[in-house]
C-alpha cells in the first residue's frame, strides 16, 4: 500500500501542476471614449464642414474675380469719358467762326453773309 500511497500522491501533485501551468486568456476589451455610431456622425459632419468650407472659398475667390472685372470695366468707361470730353472739345475749338472765315478765306472763297454760324453736331 505504500507504493499505492505513493503513486497516489504523486498523481494528486501532478494534477494541481497541470492545472496551475494552464493559462486563462482573458480577452480585455477597451472602452473606447466615442463609440463607433459616435465616429460617424463626427466624420460625416467634419466632411459636411469641409465641403461648406471649399464652397465658402470658391464662391469668395469667384466673388473677388468678378470685382476685379467690373473695376476694370469702370475703369475703361471712365477713360472712354475722358476721350469723348477731349474730342468735344476739340470739336469745339474746331467750329469756332473765326477759324472757318479764316480757313475760307486762305481758300478763296467768299462769304456772302458776314455772319458765320457755329456748326453743332448733335449725337444722334
Amino acid at each position: 500500500m505504500n507504493t499505492n500511497q505513493a503513486r497516489n500522491w504523486q498523481r494528486d501533485n501532478v494534477q494541481p501542476e497541470r492545472q496551475q501551468q494552464k493559462k486563462i486568456v482573458v480577452k480585455v476589451r477597451k472602452n473606447s471614449w466615442l463609440t463607433k455610431g459616435e465616429k460617424m456622425i463626427y466624420a460625416f459632419f467634419s466632411l459636411i464642414l469641409i465641403m461648406v468650407g471649399l464652397y465658402i472659398v470658391s464662391f469668395s475667390s469667384t466673388t473677388d474675380t468678378l470685382n476685379r472685372n467690373l473695376q476694370n470695366m469702370e475703369q475703361q468707361v471712365q477713360q472712354k469719358k475722358l476721350e469723348n470730353e477731349s474730342l468735344m472739345f476739340e470739336v469745339s475749338e474746331l467750329s469756332k467762326p473765326e477759324r472757318i472765315t479764316k480757313i475760307a478765306k486762305e481758300n478763296g472763297l467768299k462769304i456772302q453773309d458776314t455772319k458765320v454760324k457755329r456748326a453743332i453736331l448733335s449725337n444722334d
